[in-house]
């Protein structure tokens, strides 16, 4: 549909800039002429102020920040559209050395007026909240790193060695002489926020497990989970950050959302390719160059690919971006096709398979064994295949038959 197809018939054009404690609210007219001039509305009231002012004739804009989806769903059924704004790209668009709150109101409304907003997805509930436990996830990660990070400070301050028991080795640390009681007091401290951070971090992984095998993430994360490198975490990571994966028709569209794509300067006879743009979501690129380190290690294709980039390019870091921008790729079309790992045997898969099913605990197999589990998600890939019997490392291991798996699946009431 076209910008002027969109603005005709509507009354109004409405921007609320998002602050932490207050919105400021304005409206216009198609011929920019303020209808509801700019005012401040407290968090509190804004619930009651957007029933009594906002009305379906309104275009709604409002730009991305900590709270927009709060907002963002109390608006959207009064408003007969709604658009998200991201922050970066409006800034961009209309950069001005006079910076108010009011002429933000003001350039937005323009923006949407022309119908040139560049428009944010808006993720479903489901997706929202996965994001949330991922970002949880990452804050408690970094917690932990910064706790180990002092730790190795206190070694490196009084030229200790690391010890066998490693940091948290309480009894250790108040062994050493050299470390004063101020310093064990902090040490005493900080093991037992790590010992609880941990446990924090464990509870999250259990429960992304399950999110993993739920009805509404189970089928795309066990499709992901048959790549080499991807766990459940990764597998979770990417799933939150993508959403919907039919939002990208082609998986260069993908690669530039995660912005491992590489930045180009075409002009005249110049083409010169930059480093990667990283403009997209940030734990995306994250989860899939982890993921990539990970297959180099366990794929023998993987790790194929990354020598031969490696030696072109000669800086690890460089060659791991590419092995994670074409692992990328594979996503897209085992989410989109429903596809299997082309570079992995039936095999190959029915070990990745069992490999996972040691992660998981009871909970999160649903009541299935490693063996039984291990054929289930096979199953859930659409392997016909019954294989029972592989061979890794010259050690033997089973599968239990696809049989077996079923009669259980009816008992436990699974579906397929």
């Amino acid at each position: 549909m076209k910008g002027n197809e969109k603005s005709r018939g509507q009354e109004r054009y409405v921007a609320l800039d998002i602050h932490k404690e207050y919105v400021l609210a304005g409206g216009m007219n198609a011929a920019q002429e303020w209808t509801m001039p700019p005012r401040r509305v407290t968090m509190g009231q804004f619930r009651e102020w957007a029933k009594k002012n906002l009305c379906e004739r309104d275009a709604v804009v409002l730009e991305t920040t900590t709270n927009v989806w709060d907002l963002y769903d109390i608006v959207a059924p009064l408003a007969s559209r709604t658009v998200v704004a991201h922050a970066g790209a409006v800034r961009q668009i209309a950069e001005a050395r006079v910076k108010t709150d009011k002429e933000d109101v003001k350039r937005l409304i323009r923006l949407l007026i022309a119908d040139i907003v560049p428009e944010v997805w808006v993720p479903p509930v489901g997706v929202r909240e996965l994001r949330g436990m991922i970002s949880y996830r990452n804050r408690l990660m970094k917690m932990g790193t910064m706790i180990r990070n002092r730790l190795q400070s206190l070694l490196h301050k009084h030229n200790l060695r690391l010890p066998k028991g490693g940091l948290t080795d309480q009894t250790w640390w108040d062994e050493q002489t050299a470390v004063s009681a101020m310093e064990k007091l902090q040490i005493r401290q900080e093991l037992a926020m790590l010992e609880q951070i941990e446990k924090c971090k464990g509870e999250v992984d259990v429960e992304l497990g399950r999110q993993s095998m739920g009805e509404s993430w189970g089928k795309q994360a066990v499709r992901l989970m048959q790549l080499p490198g991807i766990g459940v975490v990764i597998a979770m990571t990417v799933l939150s950050a993508i959403g919907e994966i039919s939002r990208f028709e082609s998986s260069s569209k993908l690669v530039g959302y995660s912005g491992l794509g590489a930045g180009v300067h075409d002009s005249g006879k110049e083409h010169i390719e930059k480093r990667i743009t990283k403009s997209g979501r940030k734990e995306l690129r994250w989860a899939m160059v982890e993921a990539a380190w990970r297959a180099v290690r366990m794929s023998p294709y993987w790790k194929e690919q990354y020598e031969t980039y490696l030696r072109r390019m000669r800086k690890p870091n460089q060659a791991i971006v590419v092995i994670a921008r074409k692992l990328l790729v594979a996503v897209w079309h085992v989410m989109t096709k429903e596809e299997t790992d082309v570079h992995a045997s039936e095999e190959d898969l029915a070990y990745k398979m069992l490999v996972l099913s040691w992660d998981l605990d009871e909970q999160v197999r649903l009541g299935l064994t490693y063996k039984q589990f291990a054929k289930y998600a096979l199953m859930k890939l659409g392997i016909e295949t019954d294989i029972t019997r592989i061979v890794r490392r010259n050690v033997p291991r089973c599968l239990a038959p696809r049989a077996e798996v079923l009669a259980r699946m009816e008992e436990l009431g699974l579906t397929g």
